[in-house]
């Protein structure tokens, strides 16, 4: 039976979603919300939904799901207002939010007493992009749908979801939203706080040594990326999840601590020690299998300095999907290669790995 599906947010992941809904859906009706005419005309235009509004209210009633894909003030402000409209009976409401125990326990709040099926969800997927201009089909594919159930999660909602969203080719999987936040203090949202640490570090530094500008290139490039990422959202996320992120910046001074004795002490053992547990560790988990919003596939090839290479590599690799291409020109001290490939998944890199190896004599790398 076709339903009626309304997205409230079309940024990137909320129209992203609307697409592969549509994939396997075509026959259902997706209302959009969002307050930027310009959005909601490039969706409509572009067919990812049927209807938008910039009235958020309006079109609640009609909808069987509602999804909010908004930044995580604005969807406990909307999970407040959904309360008090006359909504269908059994509509699921879910979210898409990067920190959940928050509004889990908000939507447990306001619908306690309500004919709904609320669930938390966190697909770890993203660009550097922004917008419903930027919509990707496959934004989702192999990336982890993290679902963060409520005490309002019946035993099909989760069914119900799955079903809906199957056209995204997701990797779905359930936590406790408490977990959840836990463990994405760690991996995700303590990294960003290091990575701008380490350029206001860098920074201030390099104005009484330039040349630090000049060689930030290799290791400092990856560890500093995700500094460049939109402020509001981050600000955001570390309010809703203080404690834990708190406790990781607590537990990281003490490391950084114990390395800064070893280096004052000259103990060369506990020095040799921090970097090889360090190696021993990252090539145990499960970092190169994509699984999440930074997880990529690189491949670096030792090309020559000649014309047309860079097109000649590109040629062998037509009709494989890339995510992205880098020339590292300067400072390769920790670089394995001039030429970096991503690509979207194990499949296209072993396949370029291969033809590449085949076609040419040139180095190849996976990391």
């Amino acid at each position: 039976m076709a339903k009626t599906i309304y997205i409230a947010g079309l940024g990137l992941i909320g129209a992203s979603m609307a697409l592969g809904i549509k994939r396997d859906h075509p026959d259902y009706e997706i209302l959009g919300y969002n307050r930027s005419q310009a959005s909601r005309d490039i969706a409509l235009e572009r067919g990812m939904i049927d209807r938008a509004t910039d009235d958020f209210a309006s079109f609640a009633p009609l909808a069987d799901i509602i999804i909010l894909s908004l930044p995580i003030q604005q969807t406990l402000d909307f999970i407040e207002k959904l309360a008090s409209i006359d909504l269908k009976e059994g509509v699921i409401i879910s979210d898409a939010g990067s920190t959940k125990s928050t509004i889990v326990s908000t939507a447990e709040k306001y619908f306690a007493d309500k004919s709904v099926r609320f669930v938390g969800a966190h697909p770890m997927a993203g660009s550097h992009k922004t917008g419903a201009a930027s919509a990707d089909v496959n934004l989702f594919e192999n990336a982890y749908y993290i679902f963060t159930p409520s005490s309002l999660t019946t035993s099909d909602t989760l069914e119900e979801m799955r079903d809906l969203l199957s056209g995204l080719h997701a990797r779905f999987i359930e936590i406790d939203a408490e977990e959840h936040d836990r463990v994405t203090s760690q991996i995700s949202h303590f990294p960003h706080i290091l990575a701008s640490g380490l350029m206001g570090q860098t920074a201030s530094y390099a104005e009484e040594h330039e040349m630090a500008r000049r060689f930030a290139a290799g290791g400092f490039r990856d560890m500093t990326r995700i500094a460049e990422s939109e402020p509001g959202m981050w600000t955001s996320i570390l309010l809703s999840n203080r404690e834990t992120i708190m406790e990781r910046i607590e537990d990281f001074k003490g490391r950084l601590d114990e390395i800064e004795q070893a280096i004052s002490k000259g103990d060369e053992n506990q020095i040799w020690n921090f970097f090889n547990q360090a190696r021993e560790q990252r090539q145990a988990m499960e970092i190169h299998k994509r699984g999440g919003v930074d997880s990529s596939y690189d491949l670096y090839i030792d090309v020559p300095d000649e014309e047309d290479v860079i097109l000649r590599i590109l040629e062998l690799l037509r009709g494989t999907s890339l995510v992205n291409i880098h020339i590292n020109e300067e400072n390769r001290e920790d670089v394995h290669g001039i030429l970096q490939i991503s690509f979207k998944n194990a499949q296209d890199l072993k396949r370029a790995e291969q033809v590449i190896t085949e076609n040419t004599d040139y180095t190849v790398v996976i990391k």
